[in-house]
């Protein structure tokens, strides 16, 4: 190993470990706010159980005993007790016990939910993101035509669209007017789960409302913010001098989208890492029981334990974005990796 390969490699690791480390610090800095909030937000439901039982008749102790069975937790004891408490769970990665529904771990219903919200949101998020970066490149070449103002008009409407407008729209157009696509449900009940044909292709007409209203919401934003780069970067000096040369336009044009669209990498990034939230509205209107759903049920019933773990998910698909958009963004554009100015 040579001693600037060393050199690269030392960077690259010091690199990597400052972003873990921030990364801990802002998914601890998350917990402990989130906690805090969650534990003071007026109406306690376990301790409503909690006097439930005394009320029943059961003592103190025994009531105790089956919150504790119950929720994971005792209702009683200082902020402070419950705190580090929940700090050292979080260290075996135990998230805790459902309020809402007792008994059942948060892990599970994370998992459970989360298999239902990749597939749309990150199918969307890609297929906004190709077809929105292609769009814009063209709508900034042809700027001067008709098609360029199209694809720019096309962009402005949809970038200000809300997203629920989209889906409901969507879903009175497909699933209403012309019923040609389910309005509702991850899948039919009739189909047995497992890879059959059945179940797999109501999986995916399910999913296709979802996922278009998910790809129209997004793409408004790629192209306009494609477009924008690369009217920036048509003016510089390298462009010109490739045009000067009389180098061939596909060769001019494969430089132009790559320098332009180095920018949209880190946001791609941290909308892949966001895609742990899930899109409310989305499964909201097409009941997909996804992250986002769970996250507005557990505000509506105070459940504790499902909030903090699903923030604290969400936190960490964001963190670990942050950490790979980083070190792509490192790889693909040599300004970065020599030390320059990106």
């Amino acid at each position: 190993m040579t001693r600037a390969t060393a050199n690269r490699a030392g960077a690259l690791a010091r690199r990597v470990a400052g972003h873990v480390a921030r990364g801990l610090v802002m998914i601890w800095l998350v917990a402990t706010i989130s906690f805090v909030i969650i534990r003071e937000i007026p109406g306690d439901p376990v301790l409503a159980m909690y006097e439930s039982m005394l009320q029943k008749g059961m003592s103190p102790d025994q009531a105790e005993r089956a919150t504790a069975v119950l929720y994971g937790f005792l209702p009683k004891g200082s902020l402070w007790e419950q705190y580090t408490g929940y700090m050292g769970s979080l260290l075996h990665f135990d998230l805790g016990r459902s309020l809402s529904t007792p008994g059942v771990e948060v892990t599970s219903l994370i998992g459970s939910a989360a298999s239902w919200t990749v597939l749309p949101v990150l199918a969307g998020t890609l297929l906004s993101f190709l077809l929105g970066v292609t769009m814009g490149v063209y709508a900034a070449v042809r700027r001067s035509g008709r098609l360029g103002d199209l694809l720019a008009l096309s962009g402005s409407l949809l970038h200000g669209v809300p997203v629920y407008v989209i889906g409901l729209l969507l879903t009175a157009i497909f699933a209403t007017l012309w019923p040609i696509l389910p309005s509702g449900g991850p899948v039919d009940v009739e189909f047995t789960p497992g890879l059959n044909a059945g179940y797999l292709g109501s999986l995916v007409r399910h999913a296709v409302l979802p996922v278009v209203t998910y790809t129209l919401a997004s793409y408004g934003g790629w192209i306009l913010a494609m477009k924008s780069n690369v009217v920036t970067v048509l003016g510089d000096d390298f462009i010109l001098a490739a045009e000067l040369r009389g180098l061939r336009r596909g060769i001019v044009f494969r430089y132009l989208a790559r320098n332009a669209i180095l920018p949209l990498f880190t946001i791609l990034a941290l909308s892949i890492g966001m895609l742990f939230g899930g899109s409310i509205f989305i499964e909201e209107i097409f009941n997909y029981p996804g992250l986002g759903l769970l996250l507005v049920n557990s505000i509506s019933s105070r459940d504790y334990a499902l909030m903090g773990g699903t923030f604290l998910v969400i936190t960490i698909g964001i963190v670990v974005a942050n950490i790979v958009a980083d070190l792509l963004y490192s790889v693909i554009d040599p300004r970065v990796r020599s030390g320059g100015t990106a």
